[in-house]
């Protein structure tokens, strides 16, 4: 690979890697005010306000976050992918401007008030407000997704004179049927990640004796809303999915499974590891005919290997794809187990009195942020070697007098400031953790 090309690659995956810690959080977190919101206007009871209260100081500190280490991708664009920015502005353009115009903008506005105006706006205008925080948090991601999506899946568009890509339907670009189960698939990650910390947070009080009422209110919610979060994950999103792949994307498929030679009732993998010089997958545990009978609900269908595929066609780096795809799915079905047991616990509220799974819970807090970055790195180096697939080639997308030095020089730079902004980000988040969201009378769980 070209040196420039890995260098703007890397400085990419970088920063998106590094940006994407905190919008997953106030996505999932935006969700589960409003539920505390509604809680509390349905009971009136203040706890419910003070505990949205508490989550809403860490979902600004994500949001400030967010904000800060997004606007340089922006740029990155146009710096390091200027030929990408040139041939395809006209149509990323459309949904990155629809994010920054309504989505950001409403997020931004309802958090100030949400935040600031609680004793102004009264219960139901508060409540009003977190909802609108959501609304705004959750159509930033859609217009986010579907250019992803439109990169995975081109629709609505034509060439124009000079090979620039102009969109010719707006429509289609939205509904892009590939935007549908990743739109839904990475939201629910997201609550899964909101649902972990929360559930994360209050496991930590539990064992430390401090702010317990609350603990237990946000073991309770994380529990379930994890439980839910994880098992639609599995179904409908993740097959909904894994069926866009298989049906638009089949060398990926082939290289996400390890899957060399065409198979007819192809195996599941477990555990294995490929090996692509010799072409095939060194200690698989597989289960049989699963693949097939997931992908096209028959035992005996037929998926095609990578060898049925011209070799640069194939995705670039094949051994960190499958590795990806399997650590995604290894944790997510950790969470799943995970919490699963904790609502088997909350009943009679036996959870509260174990120390194994509130210990369980709180070391939980890293799995959902590893298994989303996981997740994404499948879809952007399964999509390989396209940048806008099938139309144009990563190789082709770069900008041609932007030298591996100058790439180089600007990565170590944004990795000494984000060291420092994350370092910021978890002294910020702890000082509000210990603080609590209310003063600390401390009740010691004994194991």
């Amino acid at each position: 690979m070209d040196s420039a090309l890995a260098i703007h690659r890397l400085h990419f995956a970088f920063t998106i890697t590094f940006h994407y810690l905190f919008p997953q959080l106030t996505m999932g977190l935006a969700l589960l005010l409003v539920v505390l919101k509604t809680m509390a206007l349905r009971t009136g009871n203040e706890h419910y306000n003070r505990s949205a209260q508490f989550w809403a100081k860490i979902f600004a500190i994500n949001f400030a976050m967010g904000v800060v280490t997004g606007i340089p991708m922006e740029f990155q664009f146009g710096t390091n992918w200027a030929r990408f920015s040139r041939a395809a502005g006209g149509v990323i353009g459309q949904t990155l401007a629809m994010e920054g115009v309504f989505s950001f903008f409403l997020e931004s506005t309802f958090l100030g008030l949400f935040l600031f105006g609680e004793k102004r706006l009264g219960q139901l205008g508060h409540w009003m407000a977190a909802f609108m925080v959501f609304l705004g948090s959750w159509l930033s991601g859609f217009f986010i997704i579907a250019t992803d999506a439109w990169m995975q899946h081109p629709v609505g568009y034509e060439i124009g004179p000079k090979g620039e890509i102009v969109l010719t339907s707006i429509w289609a670009l939205l509904t892009n049927p590939w935007v549908g189960w990743q739109y839904f698939h990475n939201m629910t990650a997201s609550v899964l990640t909101g649902s972990a910390v929360m559930a994360s947070v209050g496991a930590y009080y539990l064992l430390t004796g401090a702010h317990t009422d609350y603990a237990k209110t946000f073991v309770r919610l994380g529990v379930l809303a994890g439980c839910i979060a994880c098992a639609v994950l599995i179904f409908p999103t993740g097959d909904g999915q894994g069926k866009m792949v298989a049906l638009h994307q089949p060398i990926t498929l082939a290289a996400m499974e390890g899957l060399f030679d065409t198979e007819q009732g192809a195996d599941l993998v477990i555990l294995g590891q490929p090996d692509v010089e010799k072409m095939k997958l060194d200690n698989p545990l597989k289960i049989p005919n699963v693949l097939s009978f997931l992908t096209y609900q028959r035992w005996e269908a037929e998926i095609k290997g990578l060898r049925a595929f011209p070799k640069d066609l194939w995705p670039d780096n094949i051994p960190l794809l499958y590795f990806s795809y399997h650590i995604m799915v290894g944790l997510g079905t950790i969470m799943l187990l995970i919490f699963g047991v904790s609502l088997l616990l909350l009943r009679g509220g036996a959870l509260y009195r174990h120390p194994f799974m509130l210990w369980c819970l709180m070391l939980l807090l890293p799995f959902p942020y590893v298994a989303t970055t996981a997740g994404w790195i499948t879809a952007e180096v399964g999509r390989q070697p396209w940048l806008i697939y099938g139309l144009m080639r990563t190789s082709e997308g770069t900008s041609p007098y932007v030298s591996a030095g100058n790439g180089l020089f600007t990565l170590m730079g944004f990795m000494g400031l984000y060291t420092l902004l994350g370092i910021l980000f978890l002294f910020m988040v702890h000082r509000e953790i210990e603080h609590g969201p209310a003063p600390a009378v401390r009740v010691y769980v004994r194991g």
